[in-house]
């Protein structure tokens, strides 16, 4: 992490690659060492390399101001100040930031924790669900930055494409509503060709502000002035306890979404991800060796 981030002390934004090649230097690797590789074919060195970026990210060190590359923020120069070459990811605890990453990974391998590294108490299954649990919470991470980097109209529509991608009709029946004077509803999808059966969309795209109670009623009135009882509200954010109470207690079907199942499902239904890399597991065929 260190010599990354000493390459970033000018203020520059470099690429991933030109990181890399700053580490062979600092480390002193040979084009053998360079040359390794893990068991996807990838090179291990620009695996580190990657993995090292993710954390980073994740401790708000350093930003990622466009695809690929990396710059350090005031936190990251004052870190590698204090620090120098001990920087670790048990040091990067100490920011909140950080911690939540490593409790959303540790949620996501059923409890038992994904290490930065792997121990050799781990079996194989174990460490790729460790490593696909890290990976996916950090995507988590990226997409909801993604998204509040964007306009409002980008969340609305984007939430249209999912429940599309759900199974929820489709891009011919859904439209697009958010703009001055939408009446609280940001979007309509219709599930038959009479649109009969229609789900009405509320998106809010929020950093800090949680949605509330208030936010529910004026979403409920919206769903009421359509004449509709069903809706969804979706938010890069979460939803207070009251707003939670306030929708069971209510005739309405409101489905809500948080920015951390709005990243699952995203994850879930390919919308802005990509698969990157996979790998097979293969176990002993007992049926073979028993006949």
């Amino acid at each position: 992490m260190a010599p990354i981030m000493r390459q970033l002390t000018d203020g520059r934004a470099r690429h991933w690659r030109e990181l890399r090649d700053g580490c062979v230097t600092a480390f002193g690797l040979s084009d053998t060492d360079c040359a390794e590789k893990i068991a996807s074919g990838k090179a291990r060195l620009d695996n580190r390399v990657q993995w090292a970026v993710s954390h980073m990210f994740q401790a708000r060190l350093i930003e990622r101001p466009r695809r690929g590359f990396a710059q350090l923020t005031r936190r990251g120069r004052e870190v590698l100040d204090e620090r120098g070459d001990e920087i670790t990811p048990d040091y990067l605890l100490r920011f909140s930031e950080y911690r939540d990453f490593r409790s959303r990974t540790r949620a996501q391998g059923n409890g038992r924790g994904a290490l930065p590294a792997a121990t050799d108490a781990e079996t194989p299954l174990e460490n790729i669900a460790d490593a696909v649990a890290e990976a996916t919470s950090a995507l988590h991470g990226e997409l909801l930055k993604r998204i509040i980097e964007q306009p409002p109209e980008f969340l609305e529509k984007l939430a249209l494409t999912l429940l599309n991608a759900m199974g929820y009709g489709d891009a011919a029946g859904s439209e697009h509503r958010g703009r001055s004077g939408d009446g609280g509803i940001d979007g309509a999808i219709r599930q038959d060709a009479l649109g009969l059966n229609t789900v009405y969309l509320q998106a809010k795209r929020y950093t800090d502000a949680v949605v509330g109670r208030p936010d529910m009623q004026k979403f409920v009135g919206a769903l009421h002035g359509v004449g509709a009882d069903r809706g969804v509200f979706v938010t890069t954010s979460q939803f207070s306890q009251e707003a939670r109470d306030y929708v069971e207690r209510i005739p309405n079907r409101i489905v809500l979404i948080d920015g951390q199942r709005l990243a699952e499902l995203m994850v879930q239904h390919d919308i802005g991800v990509q698969v990157k890399d996979t790998f097979v597991l293969k176990r002993i065929d007992e049926d073979f060796f028993d006949e």
